[in-house]
């Protein structure tokens, strides 16, 4: 007899655009996906989205949803790959900014997990105010100024936003990030 699947029945949002970083797309979505996770690509433009890898454009992804159709609401958990053109693109739009912000409330928040520049996004969106995170070590500044207690650890978790370095870390970053999304929303 099949053993259930740990995420059967959770829904998972990946937001992203044309400069993800390859596996920190790839990497959480398939690891979601082996988990039972129903996953969807979200962007602000349908049809496809280029991937980044090393100092090259690499593979296509297949968009899901447009953003513009979606709610946080609809979804169990976010993911937020980094690549250095992706949340840079993504934090200067507005519908991105208030999707993220629907994870995020002053009761219960959603399983996040950013990584790499993905935190970038988390520092546009005004919800990083006390939480410890890690990100790719460039923009620790920017996320410090944004009110986050930065360290430099391949994974931090902190009451459900789950952040990591670089695609190094994807192991411990999948791994927290199934736990996170499969024990939901956490209170304050």
């Amino acid at each position: 007899m099949n053993e259930p699947k740990p995420l059967a029945g959770k829904k998972v949002a990946i937001l992203a655009t044309n400069g993800f970083e390859q596996s920190e797309l790839t990497s959480p979505r398939n690891a979601l996906l082996n988990a039972g996770a129903q996953v969807d690509i979200v962007s602000p433009q349908a049809g496809n989205i280029t991937g980044w890898s090393g100092k090259n454009w690499a593979e296509e992804v297949t968009v899901d949803k447009v953003l513009a159709d979606v709610k946080a609401e609809y979804y169990d958990g976010l993911v937020l790959p980094g690549g250095l053109i992706n949340p840079d693109t993504l934090r200067q739009d507005k519908q991105a900014i208030n999707f993220i912000q629907g994870f995020f409330s002053d009761t219960a928040n959603k399983p996040v997990a950013a990584i790499c520049h993905g935190p970038w996004l988390l520092a546009e969106a005004g919800v990083l105010k006390g939480r410890k995170v890690t990100s790719f070590g460039s923009i620790s500044t920017d996320l410090k100024n944004a009110g986050a207690n930065w360290v430099d650890e391949p994974v931090v978790v902190y009451n459900g936003l789950v952040t990591s370095r670089n695609p190094d870390d994807l192991p411990a970053f999948n791994k927290k990030l199934l736990e996170e999304v499969r024990e939901g929303r956490h209170y304050a």
